[in-house]
Protein backbone atom coordinates (compact mmCIF):
# COMPACT_ATOMS: atom_id res chain seq x y z
CA UNK A 1 0.00 0.00 0.00
CA UNK A 2 2.91 2.36 0.77
CA UNK A 3 4.38 1.89 -2.68
CA UNK A 4 1.02 2.60 -4.32
CA UNK A 5 0.57 5.80 -2.34
CA UNK A 6 4.07 6.96 -3.26
CA UNK A 7 3.36 6.35 -6.93
CA UNK A 8 0.13 8.30 -6.71
CA UNK A 9 1.71 11.25 -4.85
CA UNK A 10 4.84 11.37 -7.03
CA UNK A 11 3.30 13.02 -10.12
CA UNK A 12 1.34 15.45 -7.92
CA UNK A 13 4.50 16.54 -6.12
CA UNK A 14 6.36 16.97 -9.40
CA UNK A 15 3.44 18.98 -10.75
CA UNK A 16 3.53 21.26 -7.71
CA UNK A 17 7.28 21.74 -8.09
CA UNK A 18 6.89 22.60 -11.75
CA UNK A 19 4.07 25.01 -10.94
CA UNK A 20 6.17 26.68 -8.24
CA UNK A 21 9.16 26.95 -10.58
CA UNK A 22 6.98 28.47 -13.27
CA UNK A 23 5.54 31.03 -10.86
CA UNK A 24 9.02 31.92 -9.69
CA UNK A 25 10.22 32.35 -13.27
CA UNK A 26 7.18 34.49 -14.08
CA UNK A 27 7.83 36.66 -11.03
CA UNK A 28 11.52 37.14 -11.89
CA UNK A 29 10.65 37.91 -15.51
CA UNK A 30 8.13 40.52 -14.39
CA UNK A 31 10.68 41.99 -11.98
CA UNK A 32 13.31 42.23 -14.73
CA UNK A 33 10.82 44.07 -16.94
CA UNK A 34 9.23 46.33 -14.31
CA UNK A 35 12.29 47.28 -12.23
CA UNK A 36 14.24 49.19 -14.93
CA UNK A 37 11.10 50.95 -16.14
CA UNK A 38 10.00 51.86 -12.60
CA UNK A 39 13.42 53.10 -11.51
CA UNK A 40 13.82 55.16 -14.70
CA UNK A 41 10.40 56.75 -14.25
CA UNK A 42 11.10 57.43 -10.58
CA UNK A 43 14.44 59.15 -11.29
CA UNK A 44 12.92 61.16 -14.15
CA UNK A 45 9.95 62.23 -12.03
CA UNK A 46 12.23 63.15 -9.11
CA UNK A 47 14.44 65.26 -11.41
CA UNK A 48 11.43 67.08 -12.88
CA UNK A 49 10.08 67.73 -9.38
CA UNK A 50 13.46 69.05 -8.22
CA UNK A 51 13.68 71.47 -11.16
CA UNK A 52 10.08 72.61 -10.72
CA UNK A 53 10.56 73.28 -7.01
CA UNK A 54 13.57 75.52 -7.72
CA UNK A 55 12.31 77.28 -10.86
CA UNK A 56 8.56 77.73 -10.38
CA UNK A 57 8.88 80.36 -7.61
CA UNK A 58 10.69 82.65 -10.09
CA UNK A 59 8.18 82.23 -12.93
CA UNK A 60 5.83 85.23 -13.29
CA UNK A 61 2.30 84.48 -12.19
CA UNK A 62 0.98 85.39 -15.63
CA UNK A 63 2.93 82.58 -17.28
CA UNK A 64 2.51 80.00 -14.52
CA UNK A 65 -0.39 77.64 -15.38
CA UNK A 66 -0.67 76.58 -11.74
CA UNK A 67 -2.42 79.89 -11.04
CA UNK A 68 -5.19 79.09 -13.56
CA UNK A 69 -5.67 75.38 -12.98
CA UNK A 70 -6.88 73.58 -9.84
CA UNK A 71 -3.87 71.24 -9.98
CA UNK A 72 -0.13 71.61 -10.39
CA UNK A 73 1.30 71.00 -13.86
CA UNK A 74 4.56 69.02 -13.68
CA UNK A 75 7.42 69.94 -15.96
CA UNK A 76 6.66 73.67 -16.25
CA UNK A 77 9.89 74.62 -14.49
CA UNK A 78 11.89 72.29 -16.72
CA UNK A 79 10.37 73.79 -19.87
CA UNK A 80 11.11 77.34 -18.68
CA UNK A 81 14.67 76.32 -17.78
CA UNK A 82 15.26 74.98 -21.29
CA UNK A 83 13.81 78.15 -22.83
CA UNK A 84 15.92 80.43 -20.62
CA UNK A 85 19.14 78.48 -21.34
CA UNK A 86 18.41 78.60 -25.08
CA UNK A 87 17.84 82.37 -24.94
CA UNK A 88 21.02 82.79 -22.90
CA UNK A 89 23.00 80.84 -25.50
CA UNK A 90 21.50 82.94 -28.29
CA UNK A 91 22.43 86.18 -26.51
CA UNK A 92 26.02 85.15 -25.81
CA UNK A 93 26.49 84.04 -29.43
CA UNK A 94 26.59 87.65 -30.73
CA UNK A 95 29.14 90.38 -30.15
CA UNK A 96 27.27 92.17 -27.35
CA UNK A 97 26.73 88.98 -25.40
CA UNK A 98 30.37 87.92 -25.75
CA UNK A 99 31.50 91.36 -24.58
CA UNK A 100 29.29 91.14 -21.50
CA UNK A 101 30.52 87.62 -20.78
CA UNK A 102 34.14 88.72 -21.10
CA UNK A 103 33.54 91.63 -18.74
CA UNK A 104 31.89 89.33 -16.22
CA UNK A 105 34.79 86.86 -16.41
CA UNK A 106 37.25 89.69 -15.78
CA UNK A 107 35.37 90.63 -12.61
CA UNK A 108 35.24 87.00 -11.46
CA UNK A 109 38.97 86.64 -12.23
CA UNK A 110 39.77 89.23 -9.60
CA UNK A 111 38.16 87.20 -6.83
CA UNK A 112 40.75 84.88 -5.23
CA UNK A 113 38.71 81.74 -4.44
CA UNK A 114 35.78 82.13 -6.80
CA UNK A 115 37.96 82.44 -9.91
CA UNK A 116 39.58 79.06 -9.36
CA UNK A 117 36.22 77.38 -8.87
CA UNK A 118 34.72 79.14 -11.89
CA UNK A 119 37.61 78.26 -14.21
CA UNK A 120 37.59 74.62 -13.13
CA UNK A 121 33.82 74.26 -13.61
CA UNK A 122 33.90 76.07 -16.94
CA UNK A 123 36.67 73.84 -18.27
CA UNK A 124 34.84 70.69 -17.12
CA UNK A 125 31.56 71.69 -18.79
CA UNK A 126 33.28 72.83 -21.98
CA UNK A 127 35.16 69.54 -22.21
CA UNK A 128 32.15 67.37 -21.36
CA UNK A 129 29.65 69.16 -23.62
CA UNK A 130 31.94 69.97 -26.51
CA UNK A 131 30.91 68.17 -29.70
CA UNK A 132 34.53 68.04 -30.84
CA UNK A 133 35.83 66.62 -27.58
CA UNK A 134 37.42 63.18 -27.61
CA UNK A 135 37.02 62.55 -23.90
CA UNK A 136 35.99 59.12 -22.74
CA UNK A 137 35.75 57.72 -26.26
CA UNK A 138 37.66 54.54 -25.43
CA UNK A 139 37.65 51.95 -22.68
CA UNK A 140 40.75 50.13 -21.49
CA UNK A 141 42.11 47.90 -18.74
CA UNK A 142 45.13 48.65 -16.59
CA UNK A 143 46.91 46.85 -13.77
CA UNK A 144 45.57 48.40 -10.58
CA UNK A 145 46.04 48.55 -7.61
CA UNK A 146 48.99 46.17 -8.05
CA UNK A 147 50.53 43.86 -10.61
CA UNK A 148 48.30 40.94 -11.46
CA UNK A 149 45.02 42.78 -10.72
CA UNK A 150 43.21 44.45 -13.60
CA UNK A 151 40.76 47.33 -13.50
CA UNK A 152 38.51 48.89 -16.12
CA UNK A 153 39.26 52.52 -16.98
CA UNK A 154 38.21 55.21 -19.44
CA UNK A 155 40.87 56.87 -21.56
CA UNK A 156 40.61 60.65 -21.29
CA UNK A 157 43.51 62.08 -23.28
CA UNK A 158 47.27 62.05 -23.66
CA UNK A 159 49.21 63.34 -20.67
CA UNK A 160 50.91 66.61 -21.53
CA UNK A 161 52.35 69.66 -19.83
CA UNK A 162 54.23 69.71 -16.58
CA UNK A 163 52.77 66.41 -15.37
CA UNK A 164 54.19 64.46 -18.32
CA UNK A 165 57.52 66.31 -18.08
CA UNK A 166 57.97 65.61 -14.37
CA UNK A 167 56.99 61.96 -14.73
CA UNK A 168 59.51 61.45 -17.51
CA UNK A 169 62.22 63.02 -15.35
CA UNK A 170 61.64 60.66 -12.43
CA UNK A 171 60.75 57.51 -14.40
CA UNK A 172 63.77 55.33 -15.07
CA UNK A 173 61.96 53.45 -17.84
CA UNK A 174 60.61 56.53 -19.61
CA UNK A 175 62.81 55.89 -22.64
CA UNK A 176 61.00 52.61 -23.31
CA UNK A 177 57.54 54.16 -23.02
CA UNK A 178 55.56 55.73 -25.82
CA UNK A 179 54.28 58.55 -23.65
CA UNK A 180 51.65 58.62 -20.93
CA UNK A 181 47.88 58.50 -21.00
CA UNK A 182 45.45 60.15 -18.59
CA UNK A 183 42.79 57.62 -17.61
CA UNK A 184 39.79 57.82 -15.30
CA UNK A 185 39.33 54.75 -13.14
CA UNK A 186 35.68 54.63 -11.96
CA UNK A 187 34.39 53.01 -8.81
CA UNK A 188 31.64 50.39 -8.63
CA UNK A 189 28.67 50.77 -8.67
CA UNK A 190 28.92 54.59 -8.87
CA UNK A 191 31.00 55.46 -11.96
CA UNK A 192 30.82 59.21 -11.30
CA UNK A 193 33.53 58.91 -8.64
CA UNK A 194 36.96 57.47 -9.19
CA UNK A 195 40.64 58.23 -9.62
CA UNK A 196 42.67 60.12 -12.21
CA UNK A 197 45.75 58.09 -13.14
CA UNK A 198 48.67 58.83 -15.45
CA UNK A 199 49.69 55.50 -16.95
CA UNK A 200 52.38 54.63 -19.50
CA UNK A 201 50.84 53.93 -22.88
CA UNK A 202 52.53 50.51 -22.99
CA UNK A 203 50.65 49.47 -19.83
CA UNK A 204 47.22 50.38 -21.21
CA UNK A 205 45.26 47.66 -23.04
CA UNK A 206 42.63 49.20 -25.29
CA UNK A 207 39.24 47.45 -25.57
CA UNK A 208 36.93 47.16 -28.54
CA UNK A 209 33.80 47.65 -26.43
CA UNK A 210 32.25 51.09 -26.35
CA UNK A 211 32.16 53.45 -23.40
CA UNK A 212 28.47 52.68 -22.77
CA UNK A 213 29.12 48.93 -22.56
CA UNK A 214 32.06 49.56 -20.24
CA UNK A 215 29.89 51.78 -18.03
CA UNK A 216 27.26 49.01 -17.83
CA UNK A 217 29.98 46.59 -16.80
CA UNK A 218 31.10 48.94 -14.01
CA UNK A 219 27.59 49.77 -12.76
CA UNK A 220 26.50 46.12 -12.69
CA UNK A 221 29.70 45.08 -10.86
CA UNK A 222 30.62 42.73 -13.70
CA UNK A 223 27.21 41.06 -14.03
CA UNK A 224 26.38 42.65 -17.40
CA UNK A 225 29.18 41.86 -19.82
CA UNK A 226 28.94 42.75 -23.55
CA UNK A 227 29.19 39.93 -26.06
CA UNK A 228 32.53 39.49 -27.77
CA UNK A 229 33.47 37.36 -30.77
CA UNK A 230 37.12 36.43 -31.05
CA UNK A 231 38.86 36.18 -34.39
CA UNK A 232 39.61 32.49 -33.80
CA UNK A 233 36.03 31.60 -32.90
CA UNK A 234 34.26 28.90 -34.86
CA UNK A 235 31.51 29.68 -37.34
CA UNK A 236 28.96 28.09 -35.02
CA UNK A 237 29.96 30.38 -32.13
CA UNK A 238 29.88 33.40 -34.43
CA UNK A 239 26.40 32.42 -35.65
CA UNK A 240 25.16 32.02 -32.08
CA UNK A 241 26.55 35.43 -31.14
CA UNK A 242 24.89 37.01 -34.17
CA UNK A 243 21.56 35.38 -33.28
CA UNK A 244 21.88 36.68 -29.73
CA UNK A 245 22.63 40.22 -30.88
CA UNK A 246 20.30 40.34 -33.89
CA UNK A 247 17.92 37.36 -33.72
CA UNK A 248 15.49 38.64 -36.33
CA UNK A 249 18.14 39.23 -38.98
CA UNK A 250 19.83 35.91 -38.31
CA UNK A 251 16.51 34.06 -38.56
CA UNK A 252 15.71 35.77 -41.83
CA UNK A 253 19.07 34.79 -43.25
CA UNK A 254 18.60 31.20 -42.15
CA UNK A 255 15.00 30.93 -43.41
CA UNK A 256 15.72 32.70 -46.69
CA UNK A 257 15.58 30.07 -49.46
CA UNK A 258 18.22 29.74 -52.09
CA UNK A 259 17.72 31.81 -55.18
CA UNK A 260 15.77 29.89 -57.78
CA UNK A 261 15.80 30.65 -61.51
CA UNK A 262 12.85 32.70 -62.56
CA UNK A 263 10.23 30.94 -64.62
CA UNK A 264 9.52 32.13 -68.08
CA UNK A 265 6.12 33.43 -69.08
CA UNK A 266 5.32 30.24 -71.00
CA UNK A 267 6.18 28.00 -68.02
CA UNK A 268 3.94 30.06 -65.77
CA UNK A 269 1.06 29.65 -68.19
CA UNK A 270 1.61 25.90 -68.31
CA UNK A 271 1.59 25.70 -64.50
Amino acid sequence: MANKNEKKEGPIDRGRLKFGARMRNYFLTGLVIAAPIGITLYITWAFIGWVDSNVKPYIPKVYNPDNYLPFSVPGVGLVFSIIILTILGFITANYVGRSMLTFGEVLVGRMPLIRNLYKALKQIFETALSQKGQTFRKAAVIEYPRRGLWALAFVATETTGEVAHRIEEHDEHSDNNEGYVSVFLPTTPNPTSGFLLFVPRNDVIMLKMGVEDAAKLVISAGLVSPDFITENASEEDKQKAIEKLEPTKAQRRRKKPASEPQKSVQEEKVD
